[in-house]
């Protein structure tokens, strides 16, 4: 009973904290994400008060979190544009991996951790945080904008390679055979493969038999329908999350559109307990010993996914600011990056910090250069771009005086 009463005092005090840092946020025209995990570093681990008996339902909650933004973010688009988005936008995703996770292979080798090591903390610093993204995409009413298709582009092929990238990783890090290995990913890509297949060839039949007139209905089959699948896929050795955005890809039309109105402030709710959860994992303690490696890999990886954003929003033929708003949404890591490098501790515990560090660097500076890129880009260029001053013409009499003298 104590423990229940903790629980209820604490999970009180965690929302009406949120409701107050979100209300501050919005004052001051900022995006609540930053005050959010600060906040759960205030009260996590090595705190200032730290939270217990609330830990577990928290750590919960923050699963849904994701669950449902990434759930969200596919109710945007259907089953036909994300292979249009997958067929245009390969390249890009090609060069997403190329610029990104190499310097966190490079970083891990030139710390002495090993080629293991190397491959999970190229994929720390590869992929960006969909769920903060999606975040911040819908704080900065971005979600019509022109750019936002190519964003959402680059990070579908992320997550749709994590199908792939985390079973090789785990069987690394568990050193199993490489016939252990395949069937793994095999697994995985029939799983993606079966999913995206029935949301391309029945994703009409599928939205028929979810649709309801009664809202209550409708928000309960499609919550269950989506943490049933979430779950399974996370069985499967697929992440959660993607199961959840294939969920979404698979409704459309009024289905998708009437979920969307009945799960964003449920959304927003679980979203926010996952910042903080975020932030109550992570020991203050623990960062100041590698806040300077985490912070040079985060201004080198920052740059490069600004670039990465540029390049895919120049494929797609999309000219001027919205290259750098793509770039700069882009440059937030978060819930997988957190997922890798849990499972690389076992290996080289000296990754766990790091990656924390490095993560809480970009999580709050990830919002900022979505919303500030932009105008900053624009500036710079206008600077450049100014003519220099021209002299006034001197008087030709004048100038004949002056020889004389």
């Amino acid at each position: 009973m104590h423990n229940t009463t903790a629980m209820l005092i604490e999970l009180g005090a965690i929302i009406l904290a949120l409701g107050l840092l979100g209300r501050l946020a919005g004052r001051v025209g900022f995006s609540p994400i930053p005050l959010y995990l600060l906040a759960g570093l205030a009260f996590g681990h090595g705190g200032i008060l730290p939270l217990q008996a609330s830990e577990e339902f928290t750590a919960t909650g923050a699963e849904i979190g994701v669950i449902l933004l990434l759930l969200l973010l596919g109710l945007e688009y259907s089953a036909s544009e994300l292979v249009t988005n997958l067929k245009t936008q390969y390249p890009s995703g090609a060069v997403d991996f190329v610029l990104n996770a190499v310097p966190g292979a490079i970083a891990a080798l030139l710390l002495g951790w090993g080629p293991v090591a190397a491959v999970a903390l190229a994929g720390v610093t590869w992929i960006s945080s969909s769920g903060v993204i999606a975040k911040v995409l819908g704080d900065l009413r971005r979600l019509g904008n022109r750019e936002t298709p190519v964003v959402l582009g680059v990070l579908v092929i992320e997550d749709l390679a994590m199908a792939l990238y985390l079973p090789i990783l785990t069987a690394l890090l568990a050193g199993v055979s490489l016939a252990g290995g395949t069937v793994t990913l095999l697994i995985s890509l029939g799983t993606v493969g079966a999913v995206l297949y029935l949301a391309l060839r029945h994703g009409r039949l599928i939205s028929r038999a979810v649709s309801s007139d009664n809202a209550e209905m409708l928000l309960l089959v499609v919550l269950g329908l989506t943490l049933l699948v979430a779950g399974v896929a996370q069985e499967l050795q697929v992440s959660a999350a993607v199961g959840a955005f294939l969920v979404g890809i698979a409704l459309s039309g009024e289905v998708a559109e009437g979920a969307s109105n009945l799960l964003t402030p449920l959304r927003d709710l679980f979203a926010a307990v996952f910042f903080v959860f975020f932030g109550l994992s992570t020991d203050p303690a623990d960062i100041p010993p590698v806040l300077v490696p985490a912070l040079l890999l985060a201004v080198v990886t920052a740059c490069t996914k600004v670039a990465t954003g540029w390049y895919a929003a120049r494929r797609a033929g999309i000219h001027g600011a919205g290259r750098w708003r793509a770039g700069g949404t882009l440059v937030a890591r978060g819930e997988f990056s957190i997922v890798i490098a849990g499972l690389a501790v076992g290996v080289e515990p000296r990754i766990g910090p790091l990656a924390t560090a490095y993560v809480l660097i970009l999580v709050i500076v990830g919002p900022l250069t979505a919303r500030y890129t932009e105008p900053l880009a624009r500036r710079l260029t206008r600077r450049s771009t100014t003519p220099a001053p021209v002299s006034a013409p001197v008087d030709a009499e004048r100038a004949k005086s002056h020889a004389q003298v």
